[in-house]
């Protein structure tokens, strides 16, 4: 279960039920510029349909709080949790992930009077104190699918070799952060990890518990685009010397020799994005890149990936700048290269997905949130451009597979010192 301190729980009052309203509305907001057909799309199995991930999000508020939680609630439609259901073996059957792009009904109207039936139900609740650990959760949830709608729509856009758009091109590219300090440097010995129960976490970011480091450090500044440039011409893509067995084996299975949506032709460099395609600025940080590149760059830069640990250490040491480059419903989706450890990509560790010392999952069908998927699974700290700003904090831990980069992935290189 997420950590709400009590003394917390009395101050929330409107501040929750504001931020439920507004994650909500953004939600909603994010399948607007999309037609029937781009909502519907499922590009492979790690993604989902747009149109899914706005009832599923919905379905979690209507399962957790309504249903379980006021006497005499009607399901708005009794067939819809067997579509809606992620993955949670507690509440039953549902639609393979695979299939998730063959839903061609309920239409995105329905879907979105069923959110609004949703919302009017939720009121009464968001100031009851009893509800506040189910809400808080539901609201990070969501923001976590607003992410992955993003990300997952992009992913879907990019099959069409027409390279669509999803939104008109806004802002500016910056020119990428300089600075004359290249590294925080940290002495190591005991520290403390792990979220201390002030405000909202999820179970996998506690309990706090001691870890030793030894001396290091961490680069200030996130692989941009020419380094990795560098990384290729150098025939990155080519050495075996520089992968990992898995990577290498996946390298060439897959024909991979750059970043996902790279493309270069005829002396033009450029990128896919939520813009369609745009030209790809050398000083912007590299991203949608898998743990295995990530590695091989480190290795190649004679460095290493942080443990996240060590990042964890020097995020909390920060002050973390509201200037960032995350999601706030206007600013562009695309990496600027800001100084900050947050925003722009999730960076990847070097550290497992596993539990911390005392980890106990909450019981029931919450339980299953984030306990069931710590095996075979890397750390990513930080956040993206495509996060809801304020959603991540120096204990969050974000994880995929090795393989995966359609999210907005990256690194900053470490090295023991």
């Amino acid at each position: 279960m997420p950590q709400v301190n009590t003394a917390r729980k009395r101050q929330i009052g409107t501040r929750l039920a504001d931020r439920f309203r507004e994650t909500r509305a953004l939600t909603a907001a994010l399948v607007e510029p999309l037609s029937e057909a781009d909502a519907t799309l499922q590009s492979m199995e790690d993604a989902s349909p747009a149109k899914w991930h706005l009832g599923h999000t919905n379905w979690f508020f209507e399962t957790f709080l309504l249903r379980d939680h006021v006497a005499g609630y009607r399901l708005h439609n009794d067939r819809w949790p067997f579509l809606f259901n992620s993955y949670y073996e507690a509440e039953g059957k549902r639609i393979g992930r695979f299939s998730r792009g063959m839903l061609s009904r309920p239409a995105v109207a329905e879907i979105r009077e069923w959110r609004s039936a949703v919302d009017d139900a939720m009121e009464p609740l968001l100031d009851d104190p009893r509800f506040t650990d189910l809400i808080e959760l539901g609201i990070a949830h969501e923001q976590q699918h607003q992410e992955l709608l993003l990300t997952d729509i992009k992913h879907a856009l990019f099959q069409n070799p027409l390279g669509p758009a999803m939104f008109d091109r806004c802002g500016v590219f910056a020119c990428g952060y300089q600075d004359n300090e290249l590294s925080y440097v940290h002495q190591g010995g005991s520290v403390l990890i792990g979220h201390d129960g002030a405000g909202f976490a999820y179970d996998n970011e506690g309990p706090q518990h001691q870890v030793v480091l030894t001396p290091f450090e961490l680069a200030r500044r996130l692989i941009n685009n020419a380094q990795w440039q560098e990384f290729i011409d150098d025939g990155g893509y080519r050495n075996p010397a520089l992968w990992l067995s898995d990577g290498w084996a996946w390298v060439q299975q897959n024909a991979i020799t750059a970043p996902l949506y790279w493309h270069d032709d005829e002396g033009q460099h450029e990128q896919f994005s939520h813009y369609g395609w745009v030209k790809r600025e050398p000083s912007q940080p590299v991203t949608h890149i898998s743990y295995y590149e990530a590695d091989a760059f480190a290795t190649w830069a004679g460095a290493r990936l942080p443990t996240e640990f060590e990042w964890e250490v020097i995020a909390r040491e920060q002050n973390t700048s509201p200037t960032s480059n995350q999601f706030d419903g206007t600013d562009h989706l695309l990496p600027e290269g800001h100084a900050n450890l947050f925003g722009d990509c999730w960076q990847f560790t070097r550290s497992a997905y596993l539990p911390y010392p005392r980890y106990k999952p909450a019981e029931g069908a919450i339980g299953e949130y984030n306990g069931k998927f710590m095996s075979g699974q890397v750390v990513l700290r930080g956040a993206s451009c495509a996060t809801p700003r304020g959603h991540s904090r120096p204990s969050y831990r974000n994880f995929f597979h090795p393989h995966q980069r359609w999210q907005f992935t990256g690194l900053r290189l470490a090295k023991d010192i």
